[in-house]
């Protein structure tokens, strides 16, 4: 669990540190909304909202920290901690089976 107060630092040096394949899922405290960022190159992420809104976003690293405070915001309106899982290599797209509350 992060604080959302730093979670924009945490999660740009994390995606710094990530290697081309791997994946990391923000979630809520409930875990009903998430945020999945994939490297899929050097200088390219491939980011799934799944939440308030659906969408999908290609991202580079400098349009990255823009797309995150926009996702952030809206997925995140009134949470003071975020989860924050590494998943290891995977997909953006793929749907990983959280336990709720």
């Amino acid at each position: 669990m992060i604080d959302k107060t730093t979670a924009m630092e945490t999660v740009m040096r994390r995606l710094e540190k990530l290697p081309v394949g791997h994946a990391i899922d923000l979630r809520t405290y409930k875990r009903n909304r998430s945020v999945v960022i994939a490297r899929t190159g050097p200088d390219a992420f491939d980011v799934v909202e799944n939440g308030f809104a659906q969408g999908r976003f290609e991202a580079t690293t400098g349009s990255m920290k823009k797309l995150l405070k926009t996702l952030l915001k809206r997925e995140f309106p009134r949470s003071t901690k975020i989860r924050l899982y590494d998943l290891g290599p995977a997909e953006a797209d793929v749907v990983v089976a959280r336990k709720t509350l």
